[in-house]
């Protein structure tokens, strides 16, 4: 099977290595990728927004599978077209991928569906901006306001914060921008992201995972991409995990369904574990990142096979899927001045040992590793706990040289600790 990955970032990193341990995948390529997937993988650099680049490529290459990574591709339709050119593809089509690209749709689905998520309201007039504060975080008796764009935002759309002053600021500088504002409830509890393969009505889950999306130790600064996840959780029961899939995700995909926009692709539930059960913060069309780094790093079934399955319409004819013992972290070295506009060119030197995966990186044309983007890598770390891999993680990161860069020192430790539980 011939794959073809499109994206450039530590998740299509951490996906091409998985392809590559199964033995059904005997040729891999990425597009545009990075300094680090150049090396495992045929190289090309084509417009993945163009639905129609990517369908030359894939036709040119001979590719059996493509599996889309970003959402941005997802929501224009890129999917569809390799679709339609008879090539399997691994990614949902643009109407399924409102569920992320557009919060409004997601909560309509969801409301539909009968899952539990936040309140919300959608503003879209600066005039009616104030009202709608009042009616959301303090003194309403939440413990902060939610601010969200409705569209995509890479990760970094969101202030929750105590301070009305500056959920206004962000929401006005939003519907300055012409987006529409989405405000929400607060979730109490810790948060879970669950990655689901699903077709259609089925839905099968991998590890559930945690991420972390403050820049700073103990949850501080602003939101970022994600600065580092760790699977599995020690602290979620299994029953439920169980739960979220046939109260969350299997509904909301057979609402899909029932719209015509079935699902096929990784759909990826971002829970709260509220004091009430789980409740949705958001839903994704795509692998997270970093939490596939982390989840990914643990999985022994073969991925081509997987994804090839769901792709084509035989997800429910998969066997149980098999998973390492142990856990894993991954910890993101970031650029210096991210989630700001990063400091980029910077040579990266101890980049290339196993365990690290390139996301803002290229290769000079002296052949050395220059960080090009905010999140430049992602160290990870397996164990056989927690403790573990961290440590093998945080060791692993002290042979990494980049000037100015940063990255969290507490990346699953609340867990190792046993401090982080289900009320």
């Amino acid at each position: 099977m011939r794959v073809l990955v499109i994206g450039s970032g530590a998740r299509e990193h951490a996906l091409l290595l998985a392809l590559r341990r199964d033995p059904e995948v005997d040729a891999l390529a990425v597009a545009p990728g990075n300094a680090g997937t150049a090396i495992i993988a045929d190289q090309y650099d084509v417009d993945i927004t163009s639905g129609d680049a990517v369908v030359k490529l894939a036709q040119r290459i001979g590719s059996d599978l493509v599996v889309v990574g970003p959402e941005v591709p997802l929501v224009l339709g890129v999917a569809d077209a390799v679709r339609s050119a008879g090539i399997a593809c691994f990614g949902p089509t643009k109407d399924a991928a409102r569920i992320e690209g557009s919060k409004a749709f997601a909560k309509d689905v969801m409301a539909a569906a009968g899952v539990r998520t936040a309140i919300s309201e959608i503003v879209d007039n600066p005039a009616n901006l104030d009202a709608a504060l009042d009616r959301f975080g303090p003194p309403s008796g939440d413990p902060s306001w939610v601010v969200k764009d409705d569209g995509l935002a890479a990760g970094k759309g969101v202030v929750v914060t105590a301070d009305r002053d500056t959920a206004r600021a962000h929401a006005a500088s939003l519907l300055d921008s012409g987006h529409p504002v989405l405000l929400e409830s607060f979730l109490d509890g810790p948060e879970v992201s669950l990655f689901c393969v699903v077709d259609g009505e089925t839905v099968v889950p991998l590890l559930a995972a945690q991420d972390f999306k403050r820049v700073g130790d103990g949850d501080t600064g602003p939101n970022t991409g994600g600065m580092g996840a760790y699977a599995p959780l020690p602290w979620l029961p299994d029953d439920v995990v169980a739960s979220i899939v046939d109260d969350v995700v299997k509904p909301v995909a057979a609402e899909l369904v029932k719209r015509g926009s079935a699902f096929s692709g990784l759909l990826y539930a971002g829970l709260a574990i509220t004091s009430r059960g789980p409740a949705v913060v958001e839903f994704n069309c795509r692998f997270g990142d970093p939490e596939t780094q982390a989840v990914l790093a643990l999985l022994e079934t073969p991925l081509g096979q997987l994804l090839h399955a769901a792709a084509t319409g035989h997800l429910a004819d998969q066997p149980t899927l098999v998973w390492r013992d142990g856990a894993s972290v991954t910890v993101v070295v970031a650029a210096e001045n991210y989630p700001g506009r990063p400091r980029v060119g910077d040579v990266i030197t101890g980049s290339e040992a196993d365990g690290v995966l390139h996301a803002g990186t290229s290769r000079r044309d002296d052949g050395a590793i220059v960080s090009s983007g905010g999140r430049v890598l992602s160290v990870v770390g397996t164990g056989a706990d927690l403790n573990a891999a961290r440590e093998a993680a945080y060791h692993l990161i002290k042979s990494i040289r980049l000037p100015g860069s940063h990255f969290r020192s507490d990346i699953g430790l609340a867990a190792a600790e046993g401090r982080v539980s289900v009320s």
